[in-house]
């Protein structure tokens, strides 16, 4: 009798933890959707940040889980040790994607740069002058004043300095001061 009552608690307490982690997970969808509607961002640069946001709540909710239905915690260590070792071994083998990603959550949340704004990379081999066209997770497109379209990692935009010559909205701005006769 008493391990049907520990059983009641044990899906119980799964219950609330699955309404907790899911009732999370779209309070922070509602909150990045706003983000980057208010900073101009479109749908597909903010799928990244929904995958990596996913993935944390419901890594946090499998391990939460795990402690309520009575694993170990030296196997859960062992256990979660040897997935963090083999992910650690991966992502050193190929570091560039990890970095990508990363530059990609940087440049959605903390970077000035939009779409349809007018850049110049600071790169003393190149001259990419042109207008950003879309950036995804792993690269930033941008048409150069000389037609071509050119793919640059967003890694490579986070260490390269940007100059933002024009926003997008500046750009319209004074495209209205001009269509308006005085």
């Amino acid at each position: 009798m008493s391990a049907i009552l520990s059983y009641k608690q044990e899906i119980l307490l799964t219950l609330v933890v699955l309404v907790i982690i899911f009732g999370l997970n779209a309070l922070n969808k509602r909150a990045i959707r706003r983000f980057g509607r208010l900073s101009s961002i479109n749908m597909n640069s903010r799928k990244i940040v929904f995958y990596l946001s996913n993935l944390f709540f419901y890594g946090l909710g499998i391990t939460v889980l795990t402690f309520i239905w009575g694993v170990d915690l030296r196997q859960f260590s062992v256990f979660l040790s040897s997935v963090l070792a083999i992910l650690g071994i991966g992502f050193v083998a190929q570091w560039s994607i990890l970095s990508n990603l990363t530059a990609s959550v940087i440049l959605f949340f903390s970077h000035p740069l939009r779409l349809g704004d007018r850049i110049r990379v600071m790169d003393k081999d190149f001259d990419w002058t042109g207008v950003v066209e879309d950036i995804s997770g792993f690269y930033l497109f941008m048409r150069t004043d000389e037609g071509k379209r050119i793919s640059i990692p967003t890694n490579l935009v986070i260490q390269k300095g940007i100059e933002i010559l024009a926003h997008e909205t500046e750009k319209e701005n004074s495209n209205e001061k001009l269509e308006k006769p005085n």
